[in-house]
C-alpha cells in the first residue's frame, strides 16, 4: 500500500493532520496533471498550473464525505476536478461577454 493510500485512509478516518501530510507527497504529480490540462486549453487562459492545483486540492480534501479507493482514484478525481474548474471559468468568461 502506497503512502498516498495510507494518508487518504487517515483522512477518511478524520485525522486532521493527514490533509497537511498529503499535499507535499502529491503536489508534483498534481502540478504535472494541471500543466498537461492547461496545455490543451485555448490561448488566453489566465489561471496558472499552481492555482489550478490548489483549487482542485481544496475541492478534493474539503469534502468530508468523499471516499477514496486508493491513489489512482484520487488522481482521477483530481484530473476531473481540474477539468470542472476550467469549464466553470470558461462559462464565467462567456457570461461576462454577454
Amino acid at each position: 500500500m502506497s503512502d498516498v493510500t495510507r494518508i487518504l485512509e487517515a483522512i477518511e478516518r478524520g485525522d486532521p493532520a493527514a490533509s497537511a501530510d498529503l499535499l507535499p507527497i502529491v503536489y508534483e504529480e498534481l502540478r504535472r496533471l494541471a500543466a498537461a490540462r492547461l496545455s490543451r486549453e485555448s490561448a488566453g487562459q489566465t489561471i496558472q498550473a499552481t492555482a489550478l492545483v490548489h483549487e482542485a486540492y481544496l475541492r478534493l480534501v474539503g469534502d468530508p464525505a468523499q471516499q477514496w479507493d486508493g491513489r489512482g482514484h484520487f488522481f482521477a478525481a483530481a484530473a476531473e476536478a481540474m477539468r470542472r474548474i476550467l469549464i466553470d471559468r470558461a462559462r464565467e468568461r462567456g457570461a461576462q461577454k454577454r
